[in-house]
């Protein structure tokens, strides 16, 4: 049992994008689906396409339901928004896909119109003095109470079909992980609101995409990322792995190459190694290249970073590759 690096495609890869992850190593990929490739004949039709390429569709979601916020703010159609979820699991798990994607964040991930960079290379940046100033996405201000009760709405509702169907949710942290954005409560802030969700679930069908990007951007008030990592990958809580660094804990932060932030990532992957995890570890966010490095370099890189950072840890701990 050992990790598995993986990559994001396209919901209609072709051969050569296919390929390309192979040729980096990568074992598993994953991707988010348009409404229209939701049925049981287009996901089987991708994960049969994926088998014959020699790799592992490990994860699928789609963005519709998975960042919803009729779901999330009880808005008119939830209902009809659920049930549609409750029938994606079911097709997940008629053709052969056992994990999907999820956050708790309606209006996606929050950026700052400044860019930042990374030795050079354009990278995302927030500047929470900044983001703080946007008005309300959805009219007005909510309380942490109605968002946690809209989570518990979902959760009864959807977790009976994820035990059924054998599909494991992977919840996403917020990012950046604060308490509040444009009036909405931000639900996983911290490793703290993580037990809670765990706790109103009450089935390990709930799990965790752990993003080591976004518990760096929350520093201390995240949570201890080695702890939480060594913890959450012991007990089995997490589905995958987001590999991220950072140049600093919030309120400001530039998302860097992963040997380029404030944090070391070698003793990450180290620990994913020690528990046996054997889940995804896949490149989240990067910066992006110049034009010169041609599409894909960003990606390469990175995955070959952390190809050596697990062959490494492999090492050191006596297992062989």
């Amino acid at each position: 049992m050992k990790p598995r690096l993986s990559v994001s495609i396209s919901p209609r890869a072709d051969d050569d994008e296919l390929l390309f992850a192979r040729q980096l190593g990568a074992e598993c990929v994953y991707t988010w689906v348009p409404d229209d490739h939701m049925d049981v004949a287009s996901l089987t039709e991708l994960r049969q396409k994926v088998d014959d390429a020699g790799l592992v569709l490990h994860n699928v979601g789609n963005m519709g339901i998975g960042k919803c916020d009729k779901i999330q703010l009880a808005l008119p159609e939830r209902d009809e928004k659920i049930e549609a979820f409750k029938q994606f699991l079911r097709n997940l798990s008629a053709a052969g896909i056992h994990i999907t994607t999820f956050t708790w964040e309606q209006a996606g991930v929050w950026s700052s119109e400044n860019r930042g960079s990374s030795r050079g290379a354009l990278a995302r940046r927030v500047e929470m003095h900044e983001l703080e100033q946007r008005p309300f996405t959805h009219g007005r201000e909510y309380s942490e109470e109605e968002i946690w009760d809209n989570f518990a709405y979902f959760m009864r509702e959807i977790i009976p079909v994820a035990e059924e169907t054998g599909v494991r949710l992977a919840l996403h942290p917020n990012d950046p992980p604060v308490r509040i954005l444009g009036g909405v409560p931000c639900l996983i802030h911290s490793f703290d609101s993580y037990k809670r969700a765990f706790e109103i679930a009450g089935s390990d069908a709930l799990g965790m995409e752990f993003c080591t990007g976004c518990w760096l951007e929350g520093g201390d008030r995240f949570g201890d990322v080695e702890a939480g990592l060594r913890r959450c990958s012991e007990q089995g809580r997490i589905c995958l792995v987001h590999f991220r660094n950072v140049s600093a804990p919030l309120p400001n932060f530039t998302e860097t190459f992963l040997d380029n932030g404030y944090r070391d990532m070698y003793p990450l992957m180290k620990i994913l190694v020690e528990t046996k995890f054997e889940g995804t570890v896949t490149l989240d966010h990067t910066p992006r290249f110049g034009q010169y490095a041609g599409r894909g370099s960003g990606t390469a890189y990175a995955v070959g970073y952390m190809r050596a950072l697990l062959e490494r840890a492999e090492a050191e701990c006596g297992i062989e590759g």
